[in-house]
């Protein structure tokens, strides 16, 4: 039997506009895929470090990417240098017709401080 089947993992919260990354950390121990993780930073900060499975859509280039690739309700992250930035750009992402967008507070450093992994470059820490 799984940990899910004898109930170990509890069901994750609901998705918030704004979220912690325990939260997130817990939908993706939970196993919960259909989620996007997006890192709005430039890409060379993107490649110092990010949060394993992100993906790097900067944020001049955000609404145009998201519209070429992910569905009206798909579930996305998104962080950023400050939450200021990320909550910025959730709010394009809604305006824009997204609605399940929530702001990953504390970032790549919130990540790293909870001891969660993390990808340099092309190597996971």
């Amino acid at each position: 039997m799984t940990n899910r089947v004898l109930g170990i993992f509890p069901k994750p919260p609901e998705m918030q506009e704004m979220s912690r990354v325990y939260d997130l950390k817990s939908r993706l121990d939970w196993g919960e895929p259909a989620l996007t993780i997006i890192d709005i930073r430039d890409r060379a900060l993107f490649n110092e470090s990010h949060i394993m499975g992100a993906i790097s859509m900067p944020m001049a280039e955000l609404l145009e990417r998201v519209q070429a690739a992910l569905e009206y309700d798909r579930d996305i992250y998104l962080y950023s240098h400050t939450d200021e930035e990320a909550t910025t750009a959730a709010q394009t992402l809604r305006d824009a017709g997204y609605q399940k967008v929530s702001v990953l507070r504390g970032g790549v450093a919130a990540w790293k401080a909870a001891n969660f992994q993390v990808e340099t470059g092309m190597s996971a820490v």
